[in-house]
């Protein structure tokens, strides 16, 4: 019970800063344009300066290193959804039309808008590596195969493109995250003025995604949001098979308690903000990829307590 309390507080602290910032929305301060502004501060701004302060004053190499080997667990997860969407996809018939953003979002989970600051609401910073961790793999593939599935409904033939998807794998959180790396294995100390401009500009990381959740939830309106099959489909791949996939992979791997506890969350988070976006730039159905990060944003703030709960008793 303790456990169930504490991630609800977690939780509640994350909700407060959604509704507030569909609240402002809602009273004109925000609109579309803004959510695409805050987005940009965060993920290529606030986000990178937050993995270098945090990496490079919080980790030592022999920490890093031993991190890598990690990746194998939120990969092989991945694939095995990947391959379950198909199965999914067919038993639902999702329409031709459909078919590549269901299974992108079947697989891949939102580990940065939420993900990042519903850890560090009920972990702390000390749940950052692993999060990381989770993160590089979750956006090398969604950038790649997730893309490539998206693009296939739009009206062109997909088509995967090295060199744009390594610039997307590449983004300026994961190069924040690769510079505090490069300090911390050459022990190099930034200067304390220059430390001190990151953390401020860091800080705004949480805030500043969940003031996108609250303007995204507001602009896709609750006259949109149905429970159709093809919502269940998708429900089922974020909030069960992920999750109970993830615990049968490290329940029993000699490996950190904490990692064990923060895949498993990791795993079970809503689809992807980024989904809509590339939905959008291929013709594909981004009003529907829209629909689907709103349900299962709104969703994952009943399942991540109950997620919460269960994996107190992970060892």
């Amino acid at each position: 019970m303790t456990a169930f309390i504490s991630s609800v507080f977690g939780v509640l602290e994350i909700l407060i800063l959604i509704i507030l910032g569909y609240f402002l929305t809602a009273r004109g301060w925000f609109n579309n344009h803004s959510s695409k502004v805050i987005a940009k501060v965060v993920t290529q701004v606030a986000l990178p300066a937050y993995m270098i302060v945090t990496i490079a004053s919080k980790f030592t190499a022999g920490m890093l290193l031993r991190l890598l080997p990690d990746l194998l667990f939120p990969v092989l997860s991945m694939m095995i959804l990947f391959a379950l969407s198909f199965l999914v996809c067919y038993l639902l018939k999702v329409p031709k039309s459909r078919k590549g953003t269901f299974k992108s979002m079947f697989f891949n989970s939102n580990t940065v808008f939420i993900g990042l600051p519903v850890n560090l609401a009920l972990f702390g910073l000390r749940s950052l590596p692993y999060v990381l961790v989770y993160y590089m793999a979750n956006t090398t593939i969604f950038w790649t195969i997730g893309v490539y599935l998206i693009q296939g409904d739009g009206p062109k033939p997909a088509r995967f493109n090295l060199k744009k998807a390594l610039g997307k794998v590449f983004s300026p959180p994961l190069l924040g995250f690769m510079l505090g790396i490069v300090l911390v294995l050459l022990d190099i100390k930034l200067p304390s003025f220059l430390m001190s401009d990151l953390t401020y500009i860091g800080a705004l990381t949480v805030p500043g995604s969940m003031f996108f959740i609250g303007i995204a939830l507001y602009e896709a309106g609750w006259s949109k949001l149905r429970l159709s099959k093809e919502a269940w489909g998708i429900f089922s791949g974020r909030f069960l098979f992920a999750p109970l996939l993830m615990t049968a992979l490290v329940a029993f791997a000699p490996v950190p308690t904490l990692m064990k506890q923060i895949f498993i969350l990791q795993s079970c988070m809503p689809v992807m903000t980024n989904a809509p976006v590339v939905a959008k730039l291929y013709d594909a159905d981004a009003d529907y990829a829209a629909i689907m990060v709103t349900e299962t944003t709104l969703l994952s703030m009943i399942v991540i307590p109950i997620v919460m709960t269960c994996i107190q008793f992970i060892h």
